[in-house]
């Protein structure tokens, strides 16, 4: 009877400190926040200029660009993808944003409209949406590797961007009043409670998306099909169309993220969001997600975000070459997935029964709310 309560007791304890006081553990679970830590203390001592309420409000609207980015590649990375065209999206969206708000013109009735900027806004984020549903078709039912489509959508985007614009840049994207197309640039400058509304965006659709995951059976479905996408559609989850919508919605995840960024800049280039794809994946591996798909959360993403965000920023404020911005920051991407591999081998081991011994409810985790996995990615709660 009393090994019986020593073991209910110790497996009621949770937390850091259930197997003791490991300090490893402690950093390794905590490690994309210390890191957000460091950075703020170096950077702080490096330049009076960092830490002040300004210049944090001025690196937070560089964060949400990242964030809006980091948070659809998670949907998609939870799902044991990858997207690489989100850059070339972005960009895209911002040229066809310039696009509408200089006009659409009808030729063969000899008129141009002007849309709305909330028409604009939902036709740059149908756009997102579309080449995300190409992606995802490709991908779902197509059967064609998540890397090659996605690689195969990041040329033909730009091009297309490219196609558009001559290789020019759409400025004053202001809009005339008479026109009724003005107030693109509220995006990119307005603020509400003194907090830019890019950043606002960034936190309606972290909130959102953490509700989704954790309250929906989508949510649900896309951590069974990603920890175990076999077992998954034995077990009923519609793996096509989750795989299809994850594609789609980070589609409009970098329609939005295009949005802020053309509004914030008053200009849309064809060429804007270059390389964006590779900071996207950076900021969900940064914040602990496994790139094998089933693990991760939104607010290790959103700490991702403000690593990469705070330390480029760092970096530019200390007048670091850009060369050498280029070498931290990849220093830092390497970083965090060997601290994942770490991180994830460690529990991999905590959870193995001992030699001789059957498994038990304490090691083998059944509260996954589909069942549908048999995998440990399914049964851990990484939603946030």
């Amino acid at each position: 009877m009393s090994d019986t309560r020593a073991a209910t007791a110790t497996q009621g304890k949770s937390g850091l400190f259930a197997n003791g006081f490991d300090p490893l553990g402690l950093l390794l679970e905590g490690r994309a926040f210390f890191g957000l830590i460091a950075i703020i203390v170096v950077f702080s001592y490096l330049s009076p200029n960092y830490f002040t309420f300004n210049n944090l409000l001025t690196m937070s609207s560089h964060v949400a660009i990242y964030g809006l980015l980091g948070l659809g590649m998670l949907l998609v990375i939870l799902n044991g993808g990858i997207d690489l065209s989100v850059g070339s999206t972005l960009g895209l969206c911002g040229v066809m944003a310039g696009f509408f708000i200089h006009g659409v013109e009808i030729a063969p009735l000899g008129v141009t409209l002007y849309p709305s900027i909330w028409v604009t806004a939902i036709l740059v984020c149908g756009v997102g949406a579309f080449v995300g549903l190409v992606n995802g078709i490709l991908i779902a039912r197509f059967k064609v590797p998540a890397f090659v489509a996605t690689l195969g959508s990041l040329y033909a985007v730009r091009g297309i961007a490219l196609l558009i614009t001559g290789g020019l840049t759409y400025n004053n994207l202001g809009g005339k009043e008479a026109l009724g197309n003005t107030g693109f640039d509220w995006l990119g400058f307005n603020r509400l409670f003194d907090i830019p509304i890019g950043v606002l965006a960034m936190i309606a659709l972290a909130l959102i998306m953490s509700v989704v995951l954790n309250k929906t059976a989508f949510g649900r479905w896309l951590y069974a099909s990603g920890g175990n996408e076999r077992a998954a559609r034995l077990s009923g989850v519609p793996v096509k169309r989750v795989k299809i919508s994850v594609y789609v919605l980070s589609g409009i995840c970098a329609a939005i993220a295009g949005l802020v960024l053309s509004s914030e800049l008053t200009s849309a280039g064809p060429t804007a969001g270059t390389t964006y794809e590779l900071t996207a994946i950076a900021t969900v591996v940064i914040g602990g997600a496994a790139l094998t798909g089933g693990v991760g959360n939104v607010r290790g993403t959103l700490l991702g975000a403000f690593v990469i965000g705070f330390l480029s920023d760092g970096l530019v404020i200390v007048g670091v070459s850009a060369y050498w911005q280029m070498v931290f920051t990849g220093a830092v991407i390497v970083l965090a997935v060997l601290l994942n591999s770490i991180d994830y081998s460690g529990r991999a081991r905590k959870s193995k029964p001992s030699d001789g011994a059957a498994p038990t409810s304490h090691d083998i985790d059944t509260s996954s709310t589909t069942g549908a996995s048999g995998s440990p990615h399914v049964s851990q709660k990484t939603a946030d």
